[in-house]
């Protein structure tokens, strides 16, 4: 039997960096992925290729839309669908050999298979042939990701009725497409789609679109969204659906009446789930919660001896970079190591255009705690480099704690906020104030002075 310091089930962002981190600090590592390539949903059909459609398309629809106003005048513009996503698989194909050159730099064995868990800390891998290997390890790490949720009576068929999955792969541009639910995913895809050419119809079963981000936040990017062209049925649920030749038609209930609502293609974009599916917790004693995630506690141990869960098995928002950081300070803390993961500083990205990006609390969740809050508010409208670079959409707003002058969330609407709100991040982390952001000289002309305009705004 083969036996190591620690086996790791699943290859994403908390796989592949718990397995990397480990075999850096001399540990002897196997990784154990039944897909052919390394990088899990994130790289292969998820974060990686929806962020390269995304840039893609909105040069497409920058050039088609706005070039005029830049002097270029291009004639004749066409779409290249198929170039496009050879673009795309590129990009994925690249960074899959990078995951693979950093396994072989830090001796990291790599098994394809399905990894299930047995009793004493033994895992057995079953490859595509139907061949066993029997694990032993001193410890293990499950970090399997999550798959997409479906309706109960709208199950996927990969044509007509699809999951990001396959709408990352369309062959064609729908002439339409109803996309069923108004997160990150739904709101991304549906934005690509519209920019290239689809009748993109957005129905959400709550009153308004990116649920959990600030109130402001989510009513700017609908209306940004809704100029740009997509359709929104908020406060709208789908009881109902039929199939034929030509695409799908939805039965919907939108203000207390019953409507039908039809497209091409149907992207179910309603959440995700923990994909515990065949990992055998039970025979190792992983429990599970109430929601069906793995059990852990704050430092991402399980209910059975030696055995972790990081990502989005485990509770708190199914993001990329919480399963990094969650998987490397549980090899860190194996090693002797001190670390720790704040939950409450995990920033939260929606990559449309304009992007919506927050970190921490919402002016509503601060109010309901009980703390009294001040806010600065800054538009790009405002800012010299927002202007020449025709992205004018948007604003930064920040909640502070009026007493200290902590900051206790960000929340940005414009151009870069992905990037815009690592500085609040870092700010929170550090348990800086405001006042030491507004102090930050910041070059000029840079989209980050929203963030310092903002800091300065504050009462």
């Amino acid at each position: 039997m083969n036996t190591y310091d620690l086996i790791v089930i699943g290859s994403g962002p908390g796989g592949y960096t718990a397995a990397v981190r480990a075999g850096g600090l001399g540990r002897k590592v196997v990784c154990v992925e039944q897909a052919a390539t390394l990088g899990g949903t994130c790289l292969n059909i998820g974060c990686i290729p929806s962020k390269a459609l995304l840039v893609s398309s909105e040069h497409y629809h920058f050039a088609r839309e706005r070039f005029a106003a830049h002097g270029l005048n291009v004639s004749g513009l066409t779409l290249d669908l198929a170039a496009m996503m050879r673009r795309k698989d590129g990009v994925v194909a690249q960074l899959n050999r990078g995951i693979e050159f950093l396994f072989k730099k830090n001796r990291v064995e790599r098994l394809i298979g399905s990894g299930r868990l047995l009793a004493g800390n033994q895992v057995e891998v079953t490859n595509a042939d139907g061949g066993k290997i029997l694990l032993n390890g001193k410890n293990i790490l499950l970090a399997t990701g999550s798959v997409a949720a479906a309706l109960p009576f709208l199950p996927f068929d990969g044509q007509r009725v699809v999951s990001s999955t396959e709408a990352l792969s369309f062959s064609a541009v729908p002439n339409s497409l109803l996309v069923v639910g108004a997160g990150a995913i739904g709101l991304e895809l549906g934005s690509v789609w519209s920019r290239l050419g689809a009748a993109v119809t957005v129905v959400e079963f709550l009153p308004r679109i990116a649920g959990g981000f600030d109130l402001e936040v989510a009513g700017g990017l609908q209306r940004s969204l809704e100029r740009q062209g997509l359709k929104f049925f908020l406060n709208t649920q789908v009881t109902a659906a039929a199939r034929d030749a030509d695409g799908v038609t939805l039965t919907v209930t939108r203000d207390g009446k019953d409507c039908t609502v039809s497209a091409e293609k149907v992207l179910v974009a309603v959440g995700r789930k923990p994909n515990t599916a065949g990992l055998g917790l039970e025979h190792a004693g992983v429990q599970l919660d109430e929601r069906g995630r793995v059990s852990v506690s704050d430092i991402g141990q399980t209910s059975a001896p030696n055995i972790y869960a990081v990502g989005d098995l485990t509770a708190g928002p199914m993001l990329a970079h919480k399963a990094e950081a969650e998987a490397a300070a549980v090899v860190d803390r194996l090693a002797g190591q001190p670390t720790r993961v704040n939950r409450n500083v995990i920033p939260s990205v929606i990559y449309t255009a304009p992007e919506a990006a927050a970190v921490g609390l919402t002016e509503q969740q601060a109010r309901d705690q009980g703390l009294t809050v001040s806010v600065g508010k800054h538009n790009f409208m405002a800012n010299g480099r927002a202007l020449a670079a025709d992205t004018r959409d948007g604003f930064v707003k920040l909640i502070t704690d009026t007493v200290s002058g902590r900051l206790l969330g960000a929340h940005i609407l414009g151009a870069s906020a992905a990037e815009l709100i690592a500085e609040c991040a870092l700010l929170m982390e550090l348990n800086g104030t405001v006042s030491d952001l507004a102090r930050v000289i910041h070059a000029h002309p840079t989209l980050a002075e929203v963030t310092k305009e903002a800091a300065r705004n504050l009462p």
